[in-house]
């Protein structure tokens, strides 16, 4: 995604819907119409990374899959190309879901978003053929980003100030917050693919939820039954259970704050998939790297660096990786560095700078410049 792009998003997250102009060129190459046949003609898809639906209704997959074998083992929800098109050109929507495990661009994409917004993102891509609808008038459950690549679709959506259209055409963007209800349709001449980011928000209802579970799993008396005849003394029990909330608050003002916010970085920034492309390459040629090799920081990957039990550890999107703290400066240069060899690294001895950069390209955060 552009700056231009990703700063329009941060500027509109949380606030009432508003459309945005962009790049069209930009914007197919992260998935055009091109890709999208690709994906559908020459790979081997299956359930649930791609639906159907018509009208309004989700179309059951036996329609549209087929089975196979490998090895002996089966295969099933394997999508039938020919079916799929066939089903497309009646008028079946195609989604395409969670994009962003399996094409690159929108991978990248993606990670940028959680790591600008700190929230879990996923993307899903529309594929509608001309004078069809996919989905009668509805609401997420999560803010959305959505741009067109190719085509045109004519969105009807509802706010504050009633129900309006937009015409999204190649290079448009919008976004409509969480709960606005929304339905699109394209034109009788043109087909329409389309591009859908969801935010899925931290909320503090979750938050709060947590904590207040985690006080109490801890707490062992909260495990203890409520007394027999249970209903035969309502006051007494009323008494018993605001004796409880008494505890409950005054082990809830207890709580280390800054340990729970921990605590969801490190859920957030150790959860996430894995940025890798290239990875194979580079793990052959690290078993060869010298203090000479040219390396650079990995697009996309993720490096959160804090001090813990005495070690430097580092969040790394998907995992989390503990190193002696004397390498922290060495690291950090690493990762501030646009190109550097192991040599450039004069915090540490040679040697000890080539194993701490042949481990950090194992563990996917540097790559070899080839």
């Amino acid at each position: 995604m552009s700056g231009d792009s990703q700063a329009f998003v941060a500027e509109v997250w949380g606030r009432r819907p508003l459309v945005h102009q962009a790049d069209p060129d930009q914007l197919q190459q992260i998935f055009g119409l091109d890709h999208a046949d690709q994906l559908l003609t020459t790979s081997a898809l299956r359930t649930p990374q791609v639906r159907l639906a018509k009208q309004g209704k989700v179309l059951d997959q036996a329609l549209y899959t087929r089975k196979a074998t490998i090895a002996g083992q089966p295969m099933t929800g394997l999508l039938d190309a020919a079916k799929v098109l066939a089903l497309f050109d009646d008028g079946a929507t195609i989604v395409f879901q969670g994009l962003q495990r399996y094409w690159e661009p929108l991978r990248q994409l993606v990670r940028g978003l959680e790591q600008q917004l700190g929230h879990p993102c996923q993307a899903n891509a529309y594929l509608t053929p001309p004078g069809s609808q996919g989905f009668a008038l509805h609401r997420d459950t999560h803010d959305v980003f959505t741009f067109q690549t190719y085509g045109s679709k004519d969105w009807e959506i509802h706010d504050a100030d009633g129900a309006r259209q937009v015409i999204m055409q190649p290079g448009t963007s919008m976004y409509l917050p969480t709960g606005t209800p929304h339905m699109a349709r394209t034109g009788q001449d043109v087909a329409s693919l389309h591009v859908t980011v969801g935010i899925n928000r931290f909320v503090w209802s979750d938050f709060l939820r947590d904590v207040v579970n985690r006080v109490i799993t801890g707490d062992e008396r909260q495990a203890e039954p409520l007394p027999a005849a249970l209903f035969t003394d309502p006051g007494g029990l009323a008494d018993a259970l605001k004796d409880r909330l008494a505890g409950l608050a005054a082990q809830l003002q207890a709580v280390d704050t800054l340990a729970e916010v921990d605590r969801l970085e490190t859920t957030f920034s150790t959860g996430r998939q894995p940025v890798l492309a290239g990875a194979l390459l580079d793990l052959l040629d690290a078993r060869r790297m010298d203090a000479g090799t040219t390396l650079r920081r990995r697009v996309g990957s993720q490096c959160t660096l804090r001090h813990r039990d005495g070690k430097l550890e580092l969040l790394l999107g998907d995992r989390r990786l503990s190193m002696p703290l004397q390498v922290e400066d060495a690291v950090r240069a690493a990762l501030e560095a646009d190109q550097f060899s192991p040599e450039d690294l004069d915090h540490l001895d040679a040697d000890s700078s080539v194993v701490l950069c042949r481990r950090l390209v194992r563990e996917g955060l540097l790559e070899v410049v080839r």
